[in-house]
């Protein structure tokens, strides 16, 4: 049986799955967005992983939660999609180092 149309998955929604499962493994839950070829993850305040097609095939980018003293602008760091499990463990740190530095909406009330 075919599947319909609408059920067809990106190859950047199958890379951001992938790493999904390999974070969940780990402990650590993320939300999937995924559009116009092109997937995110979002796991937490200033991390969101993106799923995107690069010079050497498909890979993830994130900010390392560091500035560029000469440009002042993000710096980010990635991983080839191959290595999965790597990415993983680095987005994994990464979380674990941001849920250990308050977040300046801490305390806020809506």
């Amino acid at each position: 049986m075919n599947r319909p149309a609408t059920a067809h998955r990106s190859p950047g929604t199958v890379t951001a799955e992938q790493l999904r499962t390999e974070l969940e493994r780990l402990g650590v839950a993320a939300d999937l967005h995924a559009g116009d070829g092109v997937a995110l993850l979002s796991v937490w305040l200033h991390l969101v992983v993106w799923c995107e097609w690069g010079p050497d095939g498909w890979r993830y980018r994130w900010w390392t939660g560091r500035v560029s003293d000469r440009t002042g602008r993000w710096i980010y760091t990635g991983c080839r999609a191959l290595a999965v499990k790597t990415a993983a463990r680095r987005i994994a740190a990464r979380y674990a180092e941001l849920r250990q530095t308050p977040s300046p909406f801490d305390g806020e009330t809506s």
